[in-house]
């Protein structure tokens, strides 16, 4: 049986193969792509090296085989050991690409952030039962929120107090991760609604930087030099800026979502974080703003002209088509908001 795969490493070159199974080993194998190797004989090693594996075998246990027949004054540059365990393992598990898919973007009018969390599930949902294609959704939110991580403690994360009296709903979704005190001015947030087929082969951290390729490709483009920090962290020169959070529902359908820092008021952070609650003072506030470094004061930019480049460069790369939540799907949301998300019952899950 003849197999072929194509993967494309974040922030590097196109990693192609090609290779036939015959007795449940790897043949025949080919290894192409855009990317550079040095000395010339490297392509040849590494075609050997993976000739003969078993079908079953895992990244790691090609990435091994590749790496021990490398020459020491071997260079590659724009894949790897990793990214050719990747494509093989895309390949015989017949992963699809960006292009493959007819994609939705969806950006509409606010709505509370309770709504927000809730179609986030509903169209991950939708898009694993074939009832709307993959999805970007950019965020818009009419109030405030703090979102905790779906296994987050409410009181060891959040001063509700504090919350009140900032008018910020306190949330709970369904990915992991960590708190965020989200003011709709102040962030971008946009959601992938895809197949698992999409990500398959590939581990969560490959997945992670996979999924947001695009948008530092954006951020890059307005001339603000991006970069991803395994495991969910997107960085510039002065700071992280955003971070990510994944969940793989059991119906196949995976939720990827990122919030971008556009502008923060630290004050008013840390009176609803408890986490480093110790340092509320002056010095501690200057050190939460270097670590955390918005796009305003980075890009000069405003926010809806950044959300615009991020949705063209988007469509550039995969394609999509403008698209609007349905009644059905508002519905399904307002009946989750009801039924779960401003229920204590999730809301306290982990009190």
């Amino acid at each position: 049986m003849q197999y072929h795969g194509e993967y494309k490493t974040p922030g590097g070159k196109l990693t192609v193969c090609d290779f036939s199974v015959e007795g449940g080993k790897i043949g025949n194998f080919q290894l192409s792509g855009d990317f550079f190797l040095e000395p010339d004989e490297t392509l040849d090693l590494i075609n050997k090296a993976v000739n003969g594996l078993s079908k079953n075998s895992s990244i790691t246990d090609i990435t091994d085989a590749v790496t021990s027949q490398l020459p020491v004054d071997s260079h590659l540059i724009g894949t790897s050991p990793a990214a050719i365990g990747t494509v093989i393992r895309r390949a015989l598990t017949s992963a699809v690409s960006w292009r493959d898919y007819e994609w939705d973007i969806i950006h509409g009018e606010p709505v509370h952030p309770l709504v927000n969390a809730a179609l986030d599930e509903v169209l991950t949902n939708a898009v694993a039962a074939g009832e709307r294609n993959p999805t970007l959704r950019i965020w818009e939110s009419s109030s405030p929120a703090v979102f905790i991580g779906s296994f987050q403690s409410v009181k060891n994360e959040i001063d509700i107090e504090g919350a009140k009296e900032l008018g910020a709903t306190v949330i709970r979704r369904i990915s992991g991760g960590g708190a965020m005190y989200m003011v709709p001015e102040n962030c971008i947030t946009y959601a992938l609604h895809v197949p698992e087929s999409l990500v398959r082969g590939q581990s969560f951290e490959e997945s992670y930087a996979f999924l947001d390729e695009w948008v530092i490709e954006a951020f890059q483009q307005m001339g603000f030099d991006a970069r991803y920090v395994p495991l969910n962290d997107i960085t510039g020169p002065q700071g992280k800026i955003g971070g990510a959070a994944q969940k793989r529902l059991g119906n196949g359908g995976v939720l990827h979502h990122v919030t971008i820092a556009y502008d923060m008021d630290a004050k008013a952070m840390m009176k609803v974080l408890r986490i480093g609650r110790e340092k509320l003072s002056d010095k501690g506030i200057k050190s939460a703003q270097k670590r955390v470094d918005p796009l305003r004061t980075q890009t000069g930019m405003a926010r809806e002209d950044i959300i615009a480049k991020m949705v063209a460069v988007f469509k550039q790369r995969h394609g999509g088509t403008d698209s609007e939540l349905t009644e059905t799907e508002l519905q399904r949301a307002n009946e989750l908001v009801k039924n779960k998300f401003d229920n204590d019952e999730w809301r306290y899950r982990v009190a």
